[in-house]
């Protein structure tokens, strides 16, 4: 019946809550309380890094595991983690592996282990460990019971990627993968509402229906693509770019202010027209683009002011094109003529 109580409250925190914390943070409190550990932990894999963290340890030294990487294969928890077998040790002094393991490492303090795989299919999403249990007592039913629950982590790990995956497609341009107009106006509320000072740059590609019309908009949609690339590495993790729709571009410089914004947007600016793009397609394409620049609040107070000022100052940009305007400075650098170089793209 206290097994069943267990998987009652488990379930209910499924189905409940949303928060993957929360609901491992339930899962690890009932298997504490049913096995009573010294030290328990929970540990995910970084499958881009190859190792483990730690995101939830209680006991002995657990905020010291705080920020911890384990390399898969190494120690406990890394051998676990990386065969997907678990490893039940009742007393590490009987067994000639571990026994060597805790000589190397007597300040870990180990006399028993129980450390079991967290899996989906034939994936290993984590490890649950638990240090110094009653092991000697539990039955096969109770190593079982322990399984189950790894079961139902497992399924709350899965469930929380599948919402940031689909959170993520709601907020991201097919295209360029750059965040979509939608998610745009959800940051500039969050912006606004913080009332502290940010920047706004509006981009326009010049004469970019040249190139769908000479090369196809397949051609065209990579040139998107990699024009998206080329902003992301431009402006830096702390800013936000976006596709706003067909070939416009928008920056979003939380906490600049018009002097550091006008910097940047030159450095943009030069980086764009110095690039060659699609070189991996056989091309080698020039491009340009009218840049247009505006500061909240001084240029606008609210979300749709913001956005007109910015986008006005495109539009006075894209007169001549190859340019750079911000609202209140005017016309920072142009170049004549230089737009139309995407005519001179050519094969290599």
């Amino acid at each position: 019946m206290e097994q069943i109580r267990v998987f009652h409250d488990v379930a209910r925190a499924l189905t409940t809550s949303l928060e993957l914390e929360e609901i491992l943070g339930t899962i690890m409190e009932k298997m504490a309380q049913f096995f009573g550990p010294e030290r328990w932990s929970m540990l995910l894999v970084d499958d881009q890094n190859q190792h483990l963290y730690y995101v939830i340890a209680v006991g002995e030294d657990a905020q010291s595991l705080k920020g911890l990487h384990i390399k898969l294969g190494e120690g406990v928890a890394g051998w676990v983690a990386s065969t997907g077998n678990p490893l039940i040790v009742p007393d590490v002094t009987l067994d000639l592996h571990w026994s060597t393991f805790l000589r190397n490492n007597p300040d870990l303090n180990i006399q028993s282990i129980a450390c079991v795989p967290i899996r989906s299919g034939n994936k290993t999403l984590g490890v649950i460990q638990l240090l110094n249990s009653k092991l000697d007592l539990l039955s096969e039913y109770s190593i079982s019971f322990l399984r189950i629950l790894c079961d139902y982590a497992a399924i709350a790990i899965q469930n929380s990627r599948s919402m940031t995956l689909i959170q993520e497609l709601t907020i991201t341009d097919d295209c360029t993968g750059l965040f979509n107009a939608r998610h745009l106006y959800t940051l500039l509320e969050e912006q606004v509402a913080l009332d502290t000072e940010f920047s706004l740059i509006f981009v326009d590609l010049d004469h970019f229906k040249l190139v769908n019309d000479t090369h196809g908009h397949l051609i065209g949609s990579r040139l998107l693509a990699e024009v998206g690339g080329l902003l992301r590495r431009a402006l830096g993790p702390l800013n936000a770019a976006f596709r706003y729709g067909g070939d416009e571009f928008v920056a979003l410089l939380p906490g600049m202010g018009k002097a550091a914004a006008t910097a940047l947007t030159m450095a943009v600016f030069e980086d764009l027209r110095s690039s060659r793009f699609l070189e991996g397609a056989g091309l080698s394409l020039r491009l340009t683009g009218s840049f247009g620049l505006a500061t909240f609040p001084s240029d606008g107070n609210s979300v749709p002011l913001i956005l007109r000022a910015a986008d006005t100052m495109m539009y006075e940009a894209k007169v001549k094109r190859d340019s750079v305007v911000v609202s209140g400075r005017g016309i920072i650098k142009e170049r004549a003529g230089l737009a139309a170089v995407v005519r001179e793209a050519r094969i290599k």
